[in-house]
């Protein structure tokens, strides 16, 4: 009686102890920090990149080259930007506000705050995890994060002042995008996916891309953002989804259509979106739009797409005053008509996108390069 009872307690006892362990333990790990930032390109000037404890841990090497990643603290964070004042607010999503934040150095940045969900807290982690691994000049840098919160991360970026490419198209404000200009933001936007698709170790689909998502720095360079739909590891050929929380969301008009059928996800994906912000830096035409006969842009220049060298004219953006590149524009809609094209494997990737803009738009290219080397422009 006396054994029974005490292997009864015995077995309490150990139970006890295993969920107490598990407990903490799944605490533990919901509260790891990512302890280092490797850069994944191949390139011999590009560094492995640190997790520095605040601004003033960064040695003058990482301070002079930017390879240093933040941690902030959440009190740091509250200091940022007046304890995330109404004030600051620059942007906000359905899952995250932005917030323009003063940093140590008196420089400017971008604070994004993901809302409080274990959801949203693990896209975070997803995301942290991503930008972790990158550094082109294209793609907006990550300058720190916070995770000392259960459920709500913070990302702190850059700040790039011009915002979006689909504000500069699309904002109304009366000042037109000019032509070699949004030829050299196709090109630096291709530059961008390239990198992911083929610099980066494992390999990155960002999964996301559209006008909203290319910024625009002082120059008016494009940085390419928004890293919530991406996934890494996949080859070039079409690759199935891990899992339901694997799948790329994308965004009305630029997703892919035959991952809409078939669930796929591949660096094909961004191809195609990448061909549909071809098409509206050549149009001026939203990619999506309710009111239009044919919603999707692709689908209302159709005709162009079939026969980009006889009709690319016709569909330039009429707003140019004809001040555009006939060839360039010709090229261009080829370009996006083989990206948009029915058959991921008949699309191009996204070295051939860049060795294609690059010959075919190198006078726009070159043009932009000049002007805005080393000023601040805004046309």
């Amino acid at each position: 009686m006396h054994l029974a009872l005490l292997i009864t307690l015995l077995l309490a006892a150990v139970f006890l102890s295993v969920t107490f362990l598990s407990f903490a333990y799944v605490r533990m790990f919901r509260r790891l920090r990512i302890p280092l930032c490797y850069c994944c390109c191949d390139s011999d000037d590009l560094e492995l990149g640190r997790v520095a404890d605040g601004p003033e841990a960064e040695t003058d090497q990482e301070k002079e080259k930017g390879t240093s990643v933040w941690r902030f603290g959440w009190a740091e964070i509250e200091s940022l930007n007046g304890k995330f004042a109404a004030a600051a607010v620059i942007g906000e999503g359905g899952s995250s506000t932005v917030y323009l934040a003063r940093l140590g150095d008196a420089s400017l940045g971008a604070l994004k705050l993901h809302r409080p969900s274990e959801r949203l807290y693990r896209a975070f982690r997803q995301e942290l995890d991503v930008l972790l691994r990158l550094r082109h000049p294209h793609i907006v840098r990550l300058l720190g994060y916070c995770d000392d919160r259960e459920e709500e991360g913070v990302l702190v970026f850059e700040y790039v002042p011009n915002g979006s490419l689909h504000e500069k198209l699309h904002g109304g404000g009366g000042e037109v995008l000019p032509w070699a200009r949004r030829m050299a933001i196709a090109y630096q936007v291709a530059q961008a996916l390239d990198y992911l698709h083929e610099g980066c170790d494992p390999q990155v689909v960002h999964g996301d891309v559209k006008a909203a998502n290319v910024l625009l720095d002082g120059r008016l360079q494009a940085k390419l953002c928004d890293f919530g739909s991406a996934r890494v590891g996949f080859s070039a050929a079409v690759a199935p989804p891990r899992s339901a929380d694997a799948m790329v969301v994308g965004s009305l008009g630029y997703v892919d259509p035959y991952y809409l059928r078939f669930g796929m996800v591949s660096k094909k994906n961004d191809v195609y979106s990448f061909g549909v912000l071809l098409l509206e830096l050549v149009t001026g035409a939203e990619a999506f739009d309710a009111e239009r006969e044919r919603q999707r842009l692709t689908a209302e220049v159709g005709p162009v797409l079939r026969d980009p060298e006889g009709r690319a004219a016709e569909a330039v953006d009429t707003r140019l005053s004809n001040k555009f590149d006939a060839g360039e524009a010709k090229a261009a809609a080829s370009v996006a008509a083989m990206c948009v094209g029915d058959n991921p494997g008949l699309r191009p990737s996204m070295a051939e996108v860049v060795r294609m803009l690059q010959e075919a738009a190198s006078s726009s290219i070159a043009a932009v390069a000049s002007k805005s080397d080393g000023k601040t422009d805004t046309s």
